[in-house]
């Protein structure tokens, strides 16, 4: 499965055939030659194809089959002298084995590929040496043969170091290493390998690798795969290509919560899943407890008192907080303790603030945050300021995983970085409309942007460059957010002022899923970040509408009127 051209295709490199060995393809039956049968005419995908054939075989143990298949059509497994060298390393034959690589020296490359694969096969001698108790031996080894090859003189050093261990059990834990046998010497049989092209001695398990790949690529292909896959290829048929089918993505309604009496402005799962947090223009908090086989949400406890209602809420990165932030004209920030419902702090450093959004450094015992009126605050559990920042008008904010740079998106269409410890501050994003809100992956390397006018943009912050423009969305000036998620946060969700939610693969511009349900503006949309079949969407129109796969469709609550546009 190699395409040609490939620098690793040894094109001149040809495999000997048992023709070309023993003059004649014979097959034997009872232990007798038959009349000598010529060697099949095969194409080199096929001889390619029977090699792996042959080396699959072999390491199920049969053997008799394999050199069958070999008799039968004239294939070679490997070039006579790499099979050589395999036979004399399994066998611990150090000087037959050296004598091979002089064999395969010009089928080699590298310049110096000779003298590592020669340091490789003495390194092992040496270390058997030891373990055998053979010191005397073992020290010739590395004076006389090891040393002289002047080729890795640091490692020479620490095989010295070796002679040290006062016992078999000593050697094999200080150096790391399995001890004499099947299994080291199979490991070292594989690090040769790595110097030959694959036309003289074919990489090990090759076959399983290429099935793993096709595997994979399917996987990569399906636009809806959001379970999790096990890369045992055990789990998977071979006999037929892999799919996931749409029922099985959360593109269903299975519940709407209607306990908020006004727009839903927010809506955020907790780190660990298992909650979810809604905010709302009515100024209630309310968090459900969401249940982990029936994906059901039930009401929990409900902070209330947010006297400009809800437009923003972050979780403490361990559960145990939560922050509640109002619209442009609140000045006052709400810190819960999310587990007893009570009241932390209740922040406002000034009436003239505006304190919209914010951001928990990694660690969760500092957060951040600002408002559009010119704002920026970094602040501990009690809502202490510790640092702050001047005339920085913040529309939205993240802390990366280093704990030490923030992220905000400004009033100037870009988001900057700012460095609490060092004071420094710089431009990483520049876009020409105004950034409505933003998040970050949990690598922290991609960013997702709500613009206004335009729709939702995918960015590479290390790259500093405009990834993808996804297509669909209705994108003016209210501030909605989207979110990654699913498997690998492989997917992308964004609410839309169609009233829709939309859904793509991280690696297309074209939705794969359009929600449809809410009858108003979708402000806000979060996967949850443990259960990749659920996503939660909060909407003007005063509902939490929650998606998922169909077989979790309970008929009664309202989750019939959901349902997913063929794109």
């Amino acid at each position: 499965m190699q395409a040609n051209g490939c620098p690793q295709h040894n094109g001149a490199t040809e495999i000997a055939t048992t023709s070309q060995q023993n003059g004649t393809c014979a097959s034997l039956t009872n232990g007798e030659l038959d009349k000598p049968v010529p060697p099949k005419s095969m194409s080199q995908t096929d001889q390619d194809i029977v090699r792996l054939i042959v080396q699959h075989l072999r390491g199920l143990g049969l053997n008799q089959t394999a050199e069958q298949l070999i008799s039968e059509s004239g294939c070679m497994l490997e070039h006579p002298a790499a099979a050589k060298l395999r036979s004399h390393v399994m066998n611990g034959e150090w000087t037959k084995a050296e004598l091979n690589l002089e064999e395969l020296k010009t089928l080699i490359d590298s310049p110096q590929g000779i003298s590592k694969m020669k340091f490789l096969l003495l390194e092992q001698k040496y270390l058997e040496l030891l373990e055998d108790g053979r010191e005397m031996d073992a020290l010739h080894c590395l004076r006389h043969e090891l040393t002289p090859l002047k080729f890795n003189t640091e490692r020479v050093h620490v095989l010295s170091g070796y002679m040290m261990c006062c016992n078999p059990e000593d050697l094999r834990e200080t150096a790391e290493w399995q001890g004499r046998g099947i299994e080291s010497r199979t490991r070292l049989v594989e690090k040769l390998q790595s110097f030959l092209p694959p036309t003289v001695m074919l990489p090990p398990r090759r076959l399983l690798t290429l099935l793993n790949q096709a595997v994979e690529m399917q996987k990569d292909k399906c636009p809806y795969h959001n379970t999790k896959f096990d890369s045992n290829l055990d789990a998977v048929s071979l006999l037929i290509d892999h799919v996931c089918s749409r029922e099985q993505f959360p593109s269903t309604t299975i519940q709407v919560l209607n306990e908020h009496c006004d727009e839903v402005w927010f809506c955020r799962f907790s780190p660990d899943g298992t909650k979810l947090a809604t905010g709302s223009k009515d100024g209630s908090l309310i968090i459900w407890e969401l249940d982990m086989v029936t994906y059901e949400l039930t009401r929990m406890k409900s902070l209330d008192s947010h006297s400009y209602g809800v437009s923003y809420i972050a979780w403490s990165p361990d559960g145990t907080h939560i922050i509640a932030c109002g619209p442009d004209d609140c000045s006052d920030l709400w810190l819960w303790n999310a587990e007893t419902g009570d009241l932390r702090v209740k922040m406002s450093q000034s009436p003239e603030d505006s304190l919209t959004t914010a951001a928990w450094q990694p660690d969760g015992k500092k957060f951040v945050t600002g408002g559009t009126r010119g704002q920026f605050y970094q602040c501990d559990l009690d809502g202490n300021m510790m640092d702050s920042w001047e005339g920085v008008r913040v529309q939205c904010m993240a802390c990366q995983n280093d704990g030490k740079s923030v992220l905000a998106a400004d009033t100037h269409h870009r988001i900057r970085g700012y460095n609490f410890d060092e004071l420094t501050d710089y431009n990483i994003i520049q876009e020409d409309h105004p950034v409505m809100s933003f998040t970050l992956n949990e690598t922290g390397r991609l960013a997702l942007l709500n613009v206004a006018t335009q729709g939702v943009h995918l960015w590479d912050l290390k790259d500093r460059c405009l990834v993808r423009k996804f297509q669909g969305v209705t994108q003016g000036f209210y501030t909605i957010h989207s979110c990654f998620g699913g498997l690998n946060q492989d997917f992308i969700a964004s609410g839309s002022e169609d009233h829709k939610v939309y859904i793509w693969h991280l690696r297309r511009e074209v939705p794969i899923a359009v929600l449809e349900g809410h009858t108003r503006t979708v402000n806000c949309v979060h996967w949850n970040p443990k259960v990749p079949g659920i996503i939660a969407s909060a909407s003007d129109d005063g509902t939490v509408r929650i998606w998922g796969p169909i077989d979790k469709v309970k008929i009664g609550n309202g989750a019939e009127s959901g349902r997913s546009t063929p794109v």
